[in-house]
């Protein structure tokens, strides 16, 4: 389907009237959807790898012309074999996905492409290391693309995680997310189909990873896709207990041109096996916990490009007699 509409686009460029016609048909089929959360699996994400030497056997995108604006030919090609002329290295490609003809490309005209069915090999190298703990545990940062992270870890730590927490992007149509290579804008038609379909492997993956006996997930979203998040939420983890509680993030409002000003974000927690938030403080009564100071506030921290601003999370002190005010920031 979302090949129709890329066909759709380029019918619209040479004839509008035409692929006007097609788009308004296309819109009327489209909508006629059964009941629930039913989405595209669209064709899994692509990561180019600029700077990796093109080898036979490699699959490559063919880069436009230099200095040009135009997007990148999204047909995959596969490296036949690659030979030298007068000092030059060229490509001869064969296509992926069809049986068209071989061509000749300038090696240095081609991106090296790994696909997310591709088998990876899991490996971390160590960038150095910052101890300011003594002998106590160290946090450990993993850089890279978070599908191939999550799948490395199932080799670790399958089953063993006790917490999850998942910022992702909250498809606002600007561009600042990209999917198969390209920028999901507004006025893609399946723009929130893409959206479940990236969300889904990855939520797959955290599965995998979380204790079934006991574990947590934390999702946090706004208001353009919460409504499938929790229908995905629900249909991936039909065995665990789900609430969606709001955070406060600006108490006077963001402001928007044409709609209401938004002081709130959401996030969902999907609580596996016993895990649940404590009814209990160290005394044995009963504890409230106080969701207002799980809003991000500006009392001082060592927060990136906003460095007054922190998120609180609430600590359990062994032996403490109220749990219900402590807070430590990303500074502490």
């Amino acid at each position: 389907m979302s090949r129709l509409t890329e066909l759709i686009r380029q019918t619209k460029e040479k004839d509008p009237t035409l692929g006007a016609e097609l788009e308004r048909e296309f819109r009327a089929l489209s909508s006629r959807r059964a009941f629930g959360l039913n989405f595209e699996r669209h064709r899994p994400e692509a990561v180019e790898l600029p700077g990796r030497p093109v080898r036979r056997g490699d699959k490559v995108h063919v880069l436009p012309a230099r200095g040009s604006t135009e997007r990148t030919d999204d047909r995959l090609w596969r490296v036949a074999r690659v030979v030298k002329v007068d000092g030059a290295r060229l490509a001869h490609l064969e296509p992926v996905d069809d049986d068209g003809d071989e061509v000749t490309v300038p090696a240095d005209d081609l991106v090296v492409v790994a696909e997310f069915r591709d088998p990876i090999h899991p490996g971390l190298v160590s960038t150095g290391g910052v101890r300011r703990g003594d002998d106590k545990p160290a946090h450990t940062v993993i850089n890279g693309e978070n599908f191939h992270v999550l799948k490395a870890l199932t080799y670790t730590h399958q089953g063993t995680v006790d917490a999850i927490y998942i910022d992702p992007p909250y498809n606002t149509g600007a561009k600042d997310w990209k999917y198969n290579n390209d920028y999901v804008e507004g006025d893609d038609l399946y723009r929130h189909s893409k959206w479940l379909a990236f969300m889904e492997r990855r939520l797959l993956l955290a599965k995998e990873l979380l204790n079934p006996e006991s574990s947590v997930l934390i999702v946090t979203i706004d208001e353009k896709e919460y409504l499938r998040l929790g229908l995905l939420l629900e249909q991936t983890f039909p065995e665990a207990r789900i609430q969606m509680v709001s955070i406060t993030i600006n108490p006077k409002g963001t402001g928007r041109p044409t709609d209401f000003s938004r002081v709130d974000e959401f996030a969902y927690l999907v609580f596996l096996g016993s895990a649940a938030v404590p009814a209990l403080r160290g005394d044995g009564e009963s504890a409230e916990v106080r969701w207002r100071y799980l809003r991000r506030t500006d009392l001082g921290s060592l927060r990136g490009t906003r460095p007054r601003q922190f998120f609180p999370i609430y600590v359990d002190l062994c032996g403490a007699s109220d749990l219900s005010g402590v807070r430590v920031g990303s500074g502490g």
